[in-house]
């Protein structure tokens, strides 16, 4: 039985990562900024870490924020990982953060890179977009009369729960270093998306393509949210809003 550290435990992908490596029979640890006994802000560090990690032999880091800070914890957490003797430290990234200019796409191949040069054994993975997010941004934008979407780009959205089940295997294997991507099973225009969500959702709206400008819509627009060549995911995404919203 294998002693596993799960960060951002309580999160969508995380949690699913602690379910399937509980099933298993290994002692995990979660932890975040809110679940006790391992209560900790990866930002901060500090002796709470410390404790957390004692014994551990492989962490998973799941824990990450659009709203910036995650240079800091990978720090954080890289620099008690060597003081706990952990042996291997297992993160998921998101396809395109090498391909797209968005602050928090940079921010996440930053850790790539304090990762890869930790002195840690270290596996990396990076997945398309989830299904759950993909259907959290259409929702907001099917609020308004409209849904807008923006015009040429695809994307690939996986389900989490299969991501989860490829980082635990990941987990209980050796250091692998930067591992194939994976994506979901279909190449989708997001018009081809947000028409389904509507149908899903018995929403009644029309859908416009709007046409955007800058760094980070042309690279959309060039591919580069997706993994064409790595569609190992199994759930699509009318699979999935019929099992989120019936139908």
């Amino acid at each position: 039985m294998t002693t596993i550290l799960v960060t951002g435990g309580t999160g969508t992908l995380g949690r699913c990562v602690t379910a399937r490596l509980r099933a298993d029979g290994h002692e995990v640890r979660v932890l975040s900024r809110h679940a006790r006994p391992y209560a900790v802000d990866l930002r901060l560090g500090g002796s709470g870490l410390d404790v957390a990690l004692a014994g551990v032999e492989t962490v998973v880091h799941c824990a990450s924020s659009p709203r910036g800070g995650d240079e800091e914890a990978a720090e954080q957490l890289i620099a008690a990982a060597r003081r706990a003797g952990v042996g291997h430290l297992v993160y998921i990234s998101i396809v395109g953060v090498d391909r797209v200019p968005l602050g928090y796409y940079k921010s996440k191949l930053a850790v790539e890179r304090q990762i890869e040069t930790s002195g840690l054994g270290w596996t990396v993975l990076r997945a398309t977009q989830f299904h759950d997010l993909l259907v959290s941004v259409l929702g907001g934008l099917a609020k308004a009369p409209v849904l807008l979407v923006p015009a040429g780009v695809q994307d690939q959205p996986v389900e989490v729960e299969e991501v989860a089940d490829r980082l635990a295997g990941l987990a209980l294997a050796p250091p692998a270093g930067r591992v194939a991507d994976m994506g979901g099973p279909e190449v989708r225009t997001l018009e081809s998306l947000a028409r389904s969500y509507l149908r899903a959702t018995g929403r009644r709206r029309a859908v416009g393509r709007v046409p955007l400008f800058g760094g980070t819509y042309r690279a959309a627009r060039a591919g580069g949210l997706l993994a064409p060549e790595q569609a190992v995911g199994k759930t699509t995404f009318e699979e999935y809003l019929g099992r989120r919203f019936g139908g």
